[in-house]
């Protein structure tokens, strides 16, 4: 940590000792919640299931989601190895857009997100129920359709929403927590103060060390777009991945849509998703006794 005095860090960052003290509780808060997400607290490997699809048989599209259906039959498979499983249709909740308050300043962004405050008439399910079932679980498995050779819209706001999991802090004024300038003296707080070899002393990557698994359907092109673009984000979250921890099942731009369900939900494809299934808990397996601080990232920067 730093050695700096406190009449030190208030005279540089220009903040009073009231100020400097929500700072540092913030800072001790932090550390204490690193500790707890260090080890899994579930005796059981939870593993979640997202889906991004928003096709429903009961809506428009009149069929399920062949993604989705993808996506059962792998939990199915995680479950009989002993796995809790959850499938989470991100089309059932209510998930508000990110305000890119990030952009601004680091910690303009908060978790809980303060743009949608938790149990408050503001907030929406991301806030509310997403956050938990996420830090909640040892592994992710996230199933999308290729919209427009992209992953689904659902998803690309549920990965959004997700910044607030990816670093951010408790706000640093509770009653006016979008307070830049008070934000921006936070951050440069963070930058003088966090050590790499204290976990939680600044930035605080929630996704750290959760095993995550991929599964892509669709009817032409974009696959490996998505693929590559959600390991990316998901890699920069901090999420680990087994080996052949991705599916992508095509139908043909050579077929009408209506012959897609028969080719991507053939046996080829369930067998792939059952292997993937498999490899995530498999490495859910092998992460659950590691302390997830063990993976190092630069805490004083996000």
């Amino acid at each position: 940590m730093t050695t700096k005095s406190n009449s030190e860090l208030m005279k540089e960052l220009e903040i009073d000792a009231e100020t400097l003290k929500r700072f540092k509780t913030i800072q001790n808060e932090t550390i204490l919640e690193a500790k707890k997400l260090g080890k899994s607290k579930n005796k059981k490997i939870k593993i979640i299931g997202i889906s991004g699809s928003a096709r429903d048989e009961l809506d428009m599209a009149q069929q399920s989601s062949n993604s989705e259906e993808l996506l059962k039959k792998c939990l199915k498979v995680c479950e009989a190895m002993g796995a809790e499983t959850e499938l989470i249709p991100l089309r059932k909740y209510k998930i508000l857009p990110c305000k890119a308050c990030y952009s601004s300043c680091n910690t303009q962004c908060h978790f809980y997100c303060s743009c949608y405050p938790k149990g408050e008439k503001t907030g929406d399910d991301m806030t509310n129920i997403l956050y938990d079932k996420v830090l909640e679980a040892d592994g992710i498995i996230f199933a999308t359709p290729v919209n427009n050779f992209a992953m689904s819209s659902l998803m690309k706001l549920f990965l959004d929403r997700c910044i607030s999991l990816d670093g951010s802090l408790s706000p640093a004024d509770k009653k006016s927590p979008k307070n830049l300038k008070l934000n921006i003296k936070h951050m440069k707080f963070v930058e003088k103060t966090a050590d790499n070899n204290v976990p939680g002393s600044g930035m605080l990557k929630r996704f750290t060390g959760k095993t995550a698994g991929v599964i892509v359907t669709g009817h032409e092109e974009g696959a490996s777009m998505v693929i590559s673009s959600l390991f990316m984000t998901l890699n920069h979250f901090g999420m680990v991945f087994p080996p052949f921890s991705n599916v992508y099942a095509m139908a043909s731009v050579c077929n009408s849509t209506f012959v897609d369900k028969g080719i991507v939900e053939n046996s080829c494809h369930v067998d792939w998703v059952e292997d993937l299934g498999k490899n995530v808990f498999n490495m859910c397996k092998l992460m659950k006794n590691e302390d997830k601080n063990t993976w190092k990232y630069e805490y004083s920067e996000n």
